[in-house]
């Protein structure tokens, strides 16, 4: 297991953390869980106030006794940000008991996700009141934010100088948040990956086109490899059902070297080969279709189009679409059968792509069910 200082916090972080909000099916099984990835060099420790039992779960896991004394393990929790300051008293709070902490090492503003979530940090008397009380009484060691939102958003909240570490979005087959990371380095922040195998494309069972695309490496190894090589980035999360799936992510946790030639030709491959498979109805994700007059998130739903299409990563794609107009402000934007063909994008496009069609096409390949986040 390599470790990477975590930003300005100067803790220093295994490079895989455990994320806590898939353990869910019993005590017994968290315990086993945490166990096990201690033992294998992890000494991060990652839940939120939202994620069903998980707090409580890891708060029984810390009064069974951890295989290393507390010192030597970093916990976050997060808590969702909150218009009054009373609030937030009352969430740290809880969130400690449930763990069983008398400190936390990290609090996270969780799904700091609109401009509206922005102006409560901002404001007097807000959340962030409560959040410095409890860092200048030592109830939490140092402060960041989780996001879901626009790059906008992120890099207008990396600049109010709040925060000490960031958690978001960043993998190969999402670069949008590149300039948050950028922000973020220069600032001297800790960079945190959510998620990088499932929303980074439900890598733990890819396609078998993507599988041969990638080969001789898996999808998942390079995703992680992509993210690892990257020195700006302390940790990603590793978010296991069971203390045995822990097990294929860590085989990379000690190759943080810059990428190999065979791995950078086996990106160029992959990108060589969307670009065909896509022809003229590739999306290169330059946002400039937006807004949207019926508030259809284009840019995200083509990128989906993209993954489907190229590399026939449709349940990908089918997850994640499901969840517009099901998952509120963390996964944003309607359907693309709200599209009117207005024709207000079309001008800004400068592929000149057909978007109305591309978004009808989009919605047949991907709508089904409704998805829901995790915990709920």
């Amino acid at each position: 297991m390599k470790y990477r200082r975590f930003g300005k916090t100067n803790l220093c972080l295994s490079v895989f953390s455990l994320g806590t909000m898939r353990y869910l099916s019993a005590p017994e099984n968290a315990w086993q869980t945490i166990q096990k990835a201690i033992t294998l060099g992890i000494n991060h420790l990652e839940t939120a106030r939202g994620y069903g039992k998980s707090e409580e779960y890891l708060g029984g896991a810390i009064a069974l006794g951890l295989p290393v004394p507390r010192s030597q393990v970093y916990i976050t929790t997060k808590i969702p940000p909150t218009p009054d300051a009373e609030t937030m008293r009352r969430y740290i709070d809880e969130s400690l008991k449930k763990l069983n902490l008398d400190y936390l090492d990290c609090l996270g503003i969780h799904g700091l996700n609109t401009w509206e979530h922005l102006d409560w940090i901002k404001t007097k008397g807000g959340c962030m009141e409560a959040i410095r009380e409890a860092k200048d009484d030592g109830r939490v060691r140092h402060i960041g934010f989780s996001t879901h939102a626009p790059v906008e958003i992120i890099l207008n909240t990396i600049d109010t100088d709040f925060f000490e570490f960031v958690n978001l979005h960043y993998y190969y087959f999402f670069q949008r948040n590149a300039l948050a990371i950028e922000k973020a380095y220069k600032k001297d922040m800790g960079i945190f990956i959510i998620s990088p195998t499932d929303k980074g494309g439900r890598l733990y069972t890819p396609p078998q086109l993507l599988k041969d695309l990638c080969h001789p490496f898996s999808p998942m190894e390079l995703n992680y490899r992509f993210l690892l090589s990257d020195t700006r980035i302390t940790t990603l999360t590793v978010g296991p059902s069971n203390s045995k799936e822990l097990e294929e992510p860590l085989l990379v946790s000690d190759r943080d070297e810059p990428l190999t030639l065979e791995e950078i030709e086996t990106f160029q491959r992959l990108e060589e080969y969307q670009k065909s498979a896509l022809g003229t109805d590739r999306c290169s994700q330059c946002y400039k279709c937006l807004p949207c007059p019926e508030n259809i998130n284009i840019p995200e739903v083509l990128r989906l189009r993209n993954l489907a299409v190229a590399y026939d990563m449709k349940d990908f794609g089918q997850y994640r679409y499901r969840m517009f107009e099901n998952a509120g402000h963390w996964f944003p934007g309607m359907k693309a059968s709200r599209c009117t063909e207005c024709g207000e994008c079309l001008p800004r496009c400068p592929e000149n792509l057909d978007i109305p069609a591309l978004l009808k096409d989009t919605h047949s390949k991907l709508n089904g069910a409704s998805g829901r986040r995790l915990w709920e």
